[in-house]
C-alpha cells in the first residue's frame, strides 16, 4: 500500500512540482493550499501575497492534473498568531524578524502536520530546496539544496526530530531551471509563474507600512538619532522602522556613509556610524535547537546570519542547552538582532538559533 504525504501547495512551481515527483514515485498524493493570508484589496497583480485566489485555483489546476485530491484548509488564526503577531512585536522590541522559519515551524511543519495526520498521511512535503537525511543514531539532519543559488536550508533550521522524521523534501536534488523543465515535461500551467515575494504578506516589501498600523503610538515615539561617540546627530521616526545595516533613509548629512550599528529599545535611541562600526566579532543566540547531539565543548564549524550570507568560519561555545556564544574568526557586517544564525558542518545543519546580542568588532 502506497504512503500517504500531504504536500503543501502554493500555487507556484515548486510546490507543484514537488507533488508531481512524489506522484511519479508511487506516494498516494494529497495536495493542500494552506489559507493565511486575506490579500488586501489594494493589492495589484505587481505585488505578489499570499493566498491569492489565483494560487489557490493554480494549485487546484495542477492537482486536477496529476488527478490528486486537493484541499484548502483555513490557518489564519495560527498564522496571525505565530507570524504577524510576531513580526509585529519583533520590530517594536528594536530586533528584525525572520518570518519564514516561523511560518515553516508553527505552519507547515506543526498546524499542517498535524492536519496531515487526521487525513491518515505519514509525511508532509514542501517545495523547499534543501533535503532531509538520516544518519547511523537515527538522528535526522537538514542539508543544503544541491542549487546553491535557491538553497533554503537556512529556513529549516529550527524543525524539531519529529518534525523531520515526517518531512520529505523532493528538490534538495533539482535546481530552478530543472524544475521549471519537470513542469514543462508535465504540462503544468505554473511552469513559467513567476517566483512570489520574499515576505509573501507585505504587499510593495513595504514592512514599515505594514506595521506602523499594528504598533501603539508609544512604540514609534521619535527619538535621539546618535554617533558612535554619543553625539546627537538627528532624529529617528520610530525604533521600529530601522534595522542594523540601514543605510537609506537616516536623514543625516555626514563626510562618509553612515550605517546602523545598534538599536537601543532602552533609552529609544538609534546608534549609526561608518560601515566598519557596524562590523560584528562576536554575538549571542538564544533558543538554540540542536540537530546534532546537543555539544558539552566549544565547536569549530561554519554559521550563516541570514539567508544569502555567505556561511564564514565561526566558534560554537555553548552556554546552556538553548543558549551559544559565537565567535567569528572574521568580523562580519550587521549581525542582526531578531535574525537566526544557522550552524552548517560543511552543507549540514547542525543547529541554529536566535540571535539578540552582537559585539562590535
Amino acid at each position: 500500500m502506497a504512503e500517504r504525504v500531504v504536500v503543501a501547495m502554493s500555487g507556484g512551481v515548486d510546490s507543484s512540482v514537488s507533488a508531481a515527483l512524489l506522484h511519479e514515485q508511487g506516494y498516494e498524493v494529497i495536495g493542500v493550499t494552506m489559507k493565511l493570508w486575506d490579500e488586501p484589496e489594494t493589492t495589484t497583480a505587481r505585488h505578489k501575497t499570499c493566498c491569492t485566489l489565483d494560487d489557490v485555483s493554480d494549485a487546484r489546476r495542477v492537482a486536477a492534473s496529476l488527478g490528486i485530491p486537493f484541499y484548502v484548509v483555513n490557518f489564519k488564526a495560527q498564522f496571525a498568531q505565530h507570524v504577524i503577531d510576531y513580526f509585529v512585536d519583533t520590530y517594536r522590541q528594536g530586533a528584525t524578524p525572520n518570518p519564514c522559519v516561523q511560518c515553516n515551524r508553527h505552519l507547515k511543519f506543526t498546524a499542517l502536520l498535524q492536519r496531515a495526520q487526521q487525513l491518515g498521511a505519514r509525511w508532509v512535503a514542501t517545495g523547499h530546496y534543501a533535503a532531509v537525511w538520516q544518519d547511523e543514531r537515527g538522528r535526522y539532519y537538514i542539508r543544503r539544496g544541491r542549487d546553491t543559488k535557491k538553497d533554503q536550508s537556512y529556513f529549516l533550521f529550527d524543525l524539531s526530530q519529529e518534525q523531520l522524521r515526517h518531512t520529505l523534501l523532493p528538490l534538495g536534488a533539482y535546481g530552478k531551471e530543472e524544475v521549471r523543465q519537470i513542469a514543462v515535461r508535465l504540462g503544468l500551467k505554473v511552469a513559467e509563474k513567476p517566483e512570489s515575494q520574499e515576505i509573501c504578506f507585505v504587499p510593495d516589501g513595504d514592512y514599515r507600512a505594514f506595521v506602523r498600523p499594528r504598533l501603539t503610538p508609544a512604540a514609534v515615539q521619535p527619538g535621539r538619532l546618535v554617533n558612535t561617540a554619543g553625539e546627537t546627530v538627528g532624529t529617528h521616526q520610530g525604533l521600529p522602522f530601522y534595522t542594523v545595516g540601514q543605510r537609506r533613509g537616516l536623514g543625516v548629512a555626514a563626510a562618509e556613509p553612515l550605517y546602523v550599528t545598534r538599536l537601543e529599545p532602552v533609552h529609544n535611541t538609534v546608534v549609526v556610524g561608518p560601515r566598519h562600526a557596524a562590523l560584528c566579532a562576536t554575538f549571542s543566540v538564544e533558543r538554540v535547537n540542536w540537530m546534532c547531539p546537543p555539544p558539552a565543548q566549544t565547536v569549530h564549524t561554519t554559521v550563516q546570519i541570514r539567508y544569502r550570507h555567505q556561511p564564514v568560519a565561526a566558534d560554537i561555545q555553548p552556554l546552556a542547552p538553548d543558549r551559544a556564544h559565537v565567535v567569528l574568526h572574521e568580523p562580519q557586517f550587521a549581525v542582526t538582532p531578531g535574525q537566526a544564525a544557522v550552524f552548517y558542518d560543511g552543507d549540514t545543519i547542525i543547529g541554529g538559533g536566535w540571535i539578540t546580542r552582537s559585539t562590535p568588532e
